[in-house]
């Protein structure tokens, strides 16, 4: 009785209301929060259309449709975002890796000989991987000596203590 065309007056109220409330939202949330959406649309056309006694059940937004320049802002915002977790990431890792090789530093201070079992290691990987014929000087040869010393110690203590 209030209204002669409810159709047409539903019509306008939604979407005038379907702007309104878009408007309200962050693109990015229009996108993936459309049942939010939705719900808040329903709920505002029902209280307009309520007192004619129209009854609105449901609204689905189906299909939103961007301008070509939202698409690329939105592209480069996602791929800043992309590059901001990554850079996070890289710094996480950098500083584990820094805080291990602090904790190798404090055993190589406690232990010189582990520096040079460690270069005898990373030699022998070089030979490996290039086939190649590794020469040393003669004051590595006494290091050799004094990590041999080291070992027969280390285990003389192991043994002293069965």
């Amino acid at each position: 009785m209030a209204i002669e065309d409810y159709y047409g007056a539903v019509n306008q109220i939604s979407q005038t209301t379907v702007r309104n409330v878009i408007g309200q939202f962050a693109l990015d949330e229009v996108l993936s929060e459309t049942a939010k959406i939705n719900d808040k649309i329903k709920e505002i056309i029902d209280s307009h259309s309520e007192p004619w006694g129209v009854n609105v059940t449901t609204v689905e937004i189906k299909d939103i449709k961007l301008p070509e320049g939202m698409q690329r802002a939105m592209a480069k915002q996602a791929e800043a975002e992309r590059e901001k977790r990554a850079k996070i990431i890289t710094a996480e890792g950098e500083y584990l890796s820094a805080s291990k090789l602090g904790e190798a530093a404090d055993v190589i201070a406690e232990h010189p000989i582990a520096l040079q079992l460690r270069n005898l290691q990373v030699l022998s990987e070089i030979a490996a991987e290039k086939n190649s014929t590794i020469i040393f000087p003669a004051q590595f040869m006494s290091s050799i000596n004094d990590i041999r010393k080291f070992i027969e110690k280390e285990m003389k203590s192991i043994e002293g203590l069965r």
